[in-house]
């Protein structure tokens, strides 16, 4: 279990971040890119360096793969972490909020009626 935390502690702080984001928004554009590929559209903004150190959260949290093939290696966006955290904590607060809709939906229509 403890591990299970450690992991969603890893995602959290990983998508914090409004770079890190706009990395995974880039994978899931287009899936598959190279290290300089990613580098080459945050050049206006941060070095190579930079973004490696970003990839080197992503991966930690598990939210990017890097694949090797030869001398090349192509990251991958791995949506699964999102959402388990995603199932574990905003479907989990979001039924208790549409089932408050819905009940309140009735309420209001039990009226209408009467």
């Amino acid at each position: 279990m403890v591990t299970y935390f450690r992991a969603v502690d890893e995602v959290f702080r990983a998508l914090a971040d409004p770079t890190r984001r706009q990395i995974l928004d880039a994978l899931f554009e287009r899936d598959g890119q190279t290290v300089g590929e990613l580098a080459d559209g945050f050049a206006d903004s941060m070095s190579r360096f930079g973004v490696m150190k970003h990839l080197a959260v992503l991966e930690e949290a598990n939210l990017v793969i890097g694949v090797r093939q030869g001398r090349t290696r192509t990251l991958h966006l791995n949506p699964v972490p999102i959402e388990q955290v995603a199932n574990r904590w905003i479907s989990k607060y979001a039924a208790r909020f549409t089932s408050a809709l819905v009940g309140l939906q009735q309420h209001v229509e039990s009226r209408e009626h009467a």
